[in-house]
């Protein structure tokens, strides 16, 4: 009989351990969840639809007439180093013959360009050796189509190429003579003005344009 109840209360006694032990790494568990939760939520990248653009180097005249000799050509551009949506770096150092593409969030015309240019690249047509930077300026969340680092996440296209967001000044767009939307100047890999141009591009036009530079 004392045989028996030994048996039992030690039977009990291990139960009661064992339950411990898991409650423990339940408990414990349940910390490490909390603290990865909180890890995440302290590292959400905060996005900016701004950023403090610095120009180094000369700005351009203003592009006017497309039908006349645009003064800009042959220039050489001024540097731009700002920040995209997220604050990564992003400038447009000389180096490689560039595209630079000013987008408004507001234009119907970029609304309309931005997929042309993503399938465009998606379909293997882009030009080997020329790299493209778009600047999101002109922004004003009053204007529709607000805010421009959602449409153009939506649109794939900063998963494609830099975009660098313009300052609320617009200091970017005033640096290259900008004269409407959207608005493309071609670089070559020294950093001059090869073109300017202003409006909706037809691809196969911007193709042969940067085929030109890309084998300069």
């Amino acid at each position: 009989m004392n045989t028996k109840k030994s048996s039992g209360a030690a039977t009990g006694k291990a139960v009661w351990i064992v339950g411990v032990v898991v409650g423990g790494i339940i408990a414990a568990t349940a910390v490490v969840s909390l603290l990865s939760s909180n890890d995440k939520s302290t590292t959400t990248v905060a996005t900016s639809e701004f950023s403090e653009v610095t120009v180094t180097g000369d700005v351009l005249p203003p592009l006017g007439d497309p039908a006349a000799v645009d003064p800009a050509v042959g220039l050489t551009a001024p540097v731009l180093t700002g920040k995209g949506f997220t604050g990564n770096v992003v400038t447009t150092t000389p180096g490689t013959p560039t595209l630079l593409v000013f987008l408004a969030h507001w234009c119907p015309h970029c609304q309309a360009e931005v997929p042309l240019l993503v399938d465009w690249e998606k379909a293997g047509k882009f030009p080997a050796g020329v790299d493209v930077i778009a600047i999101a300026t002109s922004t004003d969340s009053a204007n529709p189509n607000y805010p421009p680092s959602m449409w153009l996440a939506r649109e794939n296209f900063p998963v494609l190429w830099p975009v660098l967001a313009d300052s609320k000044e617009r200091t970017a767009g005033d640096a290259f003579g900008l004269s409407g939307y959207p608005f493309f100047t071609l670089l070559d890999a020294s950093g001059k003005v090869v073109k300017r141009m202003s409006g909706r591009i037809p691809m196969e036009e911007l193709t042969v344009l940067m085929n030109a530079v890309a084998t300069s």
